[in-house]
């Protein structure tokens, strides 16, 4: 019975969302999330406001397999915190590491790297190389290198960056963290990538060399 632009209501819904979402029912935690946004904006709250609306919304789509509706509010999220808080804030750096890795998911590799060019460099110059934000970022950048039609020396780089990141993550946040699960798989992509590559340029060599060791009479 609380009015619409009660605090302790909004606090309440904010709670309820993300309770549910940690909870694994995201289908209700949709309804609270795009209900929490609405009311956000007919108050017509500060963007600051609005833009963790949008972020709670975009994983919620992300979890039920929205990746084009979770793009754009992460998009519209990194826009708006680029603009309020500046490019070497924590909130706009985990607002572009969201943001990339939706774009890796819709296998827009340019879009990711050409993002995170921008962006790696400055977390870790601002964050450390060894913060979970920065870390991520290089994972998601590598993961790139590893699409169909990647090189010898690319694969040789992916392999090489993801082993680097793993005895990092090891190291720095235990065995336990949720990272290395994506780069134990995509290791083992980059690795398998790596072996087909190599036995078909190996394939390639000794065919050349054997139609260059035959004399005229052989053809």
């Amino acid at each position: 019975g609380r009015p619409e632009d009660d605090q302790v209501l909004l606090m309440a819904m904010s709670q309820l969302g993300n309770g549910l979402y940690e909870a694994r029912h995201y289908e209700e935690a949709l309804l609270v999330n795009e209900a929490e946004l609405a009311m956000k904006r007919r108050l017509g709250l500060p963007e600051r406001r609005i833009l963790a609306a949008q972020g709670n919304l975009a994983s919620t789509y992300g979890k039920l397999g929205h990746l084009e509706l979770t793009q754009q509010l992460y998009r519209d999220v990194y826009s708006g915190r680029l603009r309020l808080d500046g490019e070497e804030h924590g909130r706009t750096l985990e607002a572009a590491n969201n943001y990339a890795h939706c774009l890796l998911c819709l296998q827009r590799f340019e879009e990711t790297r050409s993002l995170l060019r921008k962006t790696t460099p400055v977390a870790q110059r601002v964050l450390g190389k060894c913060n979970d934000i920065t870390l991520r970022m290089r994972w998601i950048y590598t993961a790139t290198l590893c699409e169909d039609g990647a090189t010898l020396d690319e694969l040789h780089e992916a392999v090489a960056t993801f082993e680097e990141i793993e005895r990092t993550v090891r190291r720095v946040y235990g065995g336990a963290h949720p990272l290395l699960v994506n780069i134990e798989n995509t290791l083992q992509i980059s690795r398998k990538g790596l072996r087909r590559l190599r036995a078909r340029e190996g394939d390639v060599e000794s065919a050349r060399e054997a139609v260059e060791a035959m004399t005229p009479g052989d053809a």
